[in-house]
């Protein structure tokens, strides 16, 4: 039956993004080893079904498990350990439980509803499970906020600073929180030729100042856009920098008062 869901997202009609569900948390963090918890509301209590994807980053999204109804039990993929994962569900809610995380689950999460031939996805949660050797790796995000005009150009600032050398490493820049697009990976970073290597005492072996730029700014580009690192088997993430735009274009009109009118100049 899971497979019934997958044709009916192929052949839906429509799809939409954050119209009639919720996840409330943006990103979370998590220790290895530890429990987490991924929250999922829904608006609607009429749909056809509910389903969490899982999509590592850089790869297409797979499905983790699929509910018909919430009094019967869902139906998990192979690829997914009953043990660590559990669904637990009401009439408004698909909440998902993972237990005893590992670095692999490190991803971004989704939760989608189906109704008729509508498609209904969440904007995802972001789950950075930590490593124990984390601490030797800081990803720098500022400023934390920047307020902007449209059409200015601007530049997204992502540093990082290692206590042992990364060797080959990849940045990823993504974007959350938007309307009106799929949130997702939008630049990524494939080299470390950005990167300096310090011998000072007391200084980081190794940093890394990576841009994204942003170009002609639109009121479509707001969110709130975060820097992750893949490095040594793990994923490294920033705080996260908030774009906001305002206001509209400016025009100033140059005016004469001639023969008792106001004429342009």
């Amino acid at each position: 039956r899971p497979l019934n869901f997958f044709k009916m997202l192929r052949v839906s009609c429509n799809t939409a993004f954050a119209e009639n569900i919720f996840q409330m948390e943006p990103l979370l963090m998590a220790e290895i080893g530890s429990n987490t918890n991924l929250t999922c509301f829904c608006a609607k209590e009429q749909y056809t079904g509910v389903m969490w994807f899982k999509q590592e980053m850089g790869e297409k999204p797979i499905g983790i498990a699929t509910s018909y109804h919430y009094s019967h039990p869902p139906e998990f993929y192979k690829d997914f350990d009953k043990n660590r994962f559990r669904l637990s569900r009401d009439v408004k809610s698909f909440n998902l439980s993972i237990s005893e995380t590992q670095l692999s689950d490190s991803a971004t999460y989704y939760c989608a509803v189906a109704f008729i031939n509508m498609i209904t996805f969440g904007d995802g949660t972001i789950l950075i499970v930590k490593g124990k050797d984390h601490h030797n790796h800081v990803v720098q995000q500022q400023p934390t906020s920047m307020l902007h005009q449209p059409a200015e150009n601007i530049n997204l600032e992502c540093k990082i600073f290692s206590n042992v050398s990364m060797g080959n490493h990849s940045v990823y820049w993504f974007k959350h929180g938007s309307r009106e697009s799929h949130p997702g990976i939008i630049y990524t970073h494939g080299d470390s030729a950005q990167c300096k290597k310090s011998s000072e005492a007391g200084a980081p072996t190794q940093s890394c100042v990576y841009m994204l730029p942003k170009r002609n700014l639109r009121l479509s580009d707001a969110g709130t856009y975060y820097c992750a690192v893949t490095a040594c088997g793990q994923i490294l993430i920033g705080n996260g920098t908030k774009l906001e735009i305002y206001g509209t274009f400016r025009f100033r009109l140059k005016c004469k008062y001639i023969n008792g009118k106001f004429k342009q100049m």
